[in-house]
């Protein structure tokens, strides 16, 4: 891989080390091929790092502690009564989630060594489409690779009039926080707006959300987000529904809302979550000849991009800007590269907000005159009810074809509902039926069984409702 000039010249260079790079990576070690993985921060990029699991921590550690508030109350919790409420030190709980971190970090550079991945820890920057120039606290490393995987992924996005600084935070900062807010006010009802401002507001913080739609989570149907906005009002979430945000003042956040009346917010803290955008800036992105479509690099089917052995995964290609997806079109990428025939064309990619309670989707989540639905609500659900979560609104919603009975789409509300996102993936991705998803016997009691009761309900033969 080293040629005579030192310049390494692997098979495989993969730019960034997030969900999709350093499983690409992973992946082209276990084929064979020579592979250099390049990142210039801790291994796991947005997901593993700053994203997905430090917020799944912090979601977890809110739960925990807003179960204890409620059983130091007057009147207890499940017969369980706290002598005094409990006492919270966010900084231990901030520094418990940097070692989930931490060890999955670890454990993806465990993994690439055992895949025989070099991994040089430095900025990336192309001159041309094969010749990427990189920064490392050595010195600069000249790379010339035969494939390159772009896996850049995305970054917050900024509004120009609510710049990041001081009091205005991305959800990096976030979840970077020593102490809880007292007063939070969310900018964006979005899913990673939601998910953080319903774990503080667990943790004790004052929720104010300002939305410009009139809606919350408005990538959802209102009849699963439903649910979610009940959970607010009963926990005294402040909703500022079709309000835009005219800039800050002092400790104030200024709105103007729906009605035309403007607000002055009072705030601590203002987390700014109006969505992500690729990043394509400051490592050679132009220099590349890349084809562009829209904000995105534009790709076939196989990731491929314009330039010849150039190909790009993950948020840097487009929606939904999500950890799995990039990871199955890391996976995929390097075995084309390695010969084989693959192409990206899943039948459904799931969805999941980690709201309360919460939410996925998978597929097709509109129902028109040739589909079929059934809808089971988890309040019929045993194992739902002995969790207390039977009244909070949720259930389990299946689309099929009327004439096939083939299941298209599958969406769901409810507490610990995401671990049900596999089963309904895999229904629509072997293209079950009906019948198919009625004829597998659910353990009893799991939150399982609303998904095959589901089914029944679309079949016209529901039992225990």
């Amino acid at each position: 891989m080293l040629a005579a000039n030192g310049v390494l010249t692997p098979e495989v260079l993969i730019i960034g080390g997030g969900p999709g790079g350093y499983v690409a990576a992973i992946r082209a070690g276990q084929l064979g091929l020579d592979t250099v993985l390049v990142d210039g921060d801790r291994l796991g990029g947005t997901c593993l790092i700053r994203g997905c699991i430090p917020s799944k921590a912090l979601i977890h550690v809110a739960g925990l502690y807003d179960e204890m508030v409620k059983a130091a109350g007057e009147k207890g919790r499940y017969g369980i009564h706290l002598g005094a409420a409990p006492s919270l030190d966010f900084a231990a709980t901030i520094g418990w989630k940097n070692g989930v971190v931490e060890r999955l970090s670890n454990g993806v550079s465990g993994l690439l060594r055992k895949a025989r991945v070099n991994v040089v820890s430095g900025w990336a920057k192309f001159s041309d489409a094969k010749t990427c120039h990189v920064e490392t606290v050595e010195g600069v490393i000249t790379i010339r690779p035969e494939h390159v995987i772009l896996a850049t992924g995305s970054r917050p996005v900024e509004l120009p009039f609510l710049p990041f600084g001081g009091k205005v935070i991305s959800s990096t900062q976030a979840l970077e926080l020593t102490e809880v807010p007292k007063r939070l006010v969310v900018v964006g009802a979005g899913y990673i707006g939601m998910e953080l401002g319903i774990a503080f507001a667990k943790l004790g913080a004052e929720l104010v959300i300002v939305e410009a739609q009139d809606r919350i989570l408005p990538l959802y149907d209102t009849t699963l987000t439903n649910p979610v906005r009940k959970w607010l009002e009963r926990h005294g979430v402040v909703l500022h529904l079709g309000s835009k945000v005219n800039g800050i003042s002092g400790d104030n956040l200024n709105i103007e809302t729906a009605l035309g009346e403007r607000l002055a917010l009072p705030a601590d803290k203002v987390l700014v979550t109006v969505g992500r955008k690729p990043h394509t800036e400051g490592w050679g992105c132009e220099a590349m000849a890349l084809a562009m479509d829209g904000r995105f690099v534009k790709v076939d089917d196989r990731c491929a991009t314009a330039t010849t052995n150039v190909w790009a995964i993950g948020d840097l290609v487009g929606e939904p800007m999500l950890a799995h997806k990039a990871s199955a079109q890391g996976e995929m990428v390097a075995e084309i590269i390695a010969g084989h025939k693959r192409r990206f064309d899943p039948a459904a990619i799931p969805a999941v907000c980690f709201t309360e309670p919460e939410i996925v989707s998978v597929g097709l989540d509109v129902a028109g005159e040739q589909h079929v639905t059934g809808q089971f609500p988890f309040q019929a659900n045993g194992r739902a009810l002995s969790m207390d979560s039977g009244d909070d609104g949720g259930f389990v919603r299946t689309i099929a074809d009327r004439q096939s009975g083939r299941i298209l789409g599958i969406q769901a509300v409810g507490k610990h509902i995401s671990e049900l996102a596999g089963e309904f993936t895999a229904l629509i991705e072997m293209g079950a039926t009906l019948d198919d998803m009625a004829g597998v016997i659910h353990a009893h009691p799991t939150l399982g069984e609303a998904a095959h009761e589901s089914a029944l309900k679309a079949l016209g033969r529901a039992l225990h409702i």
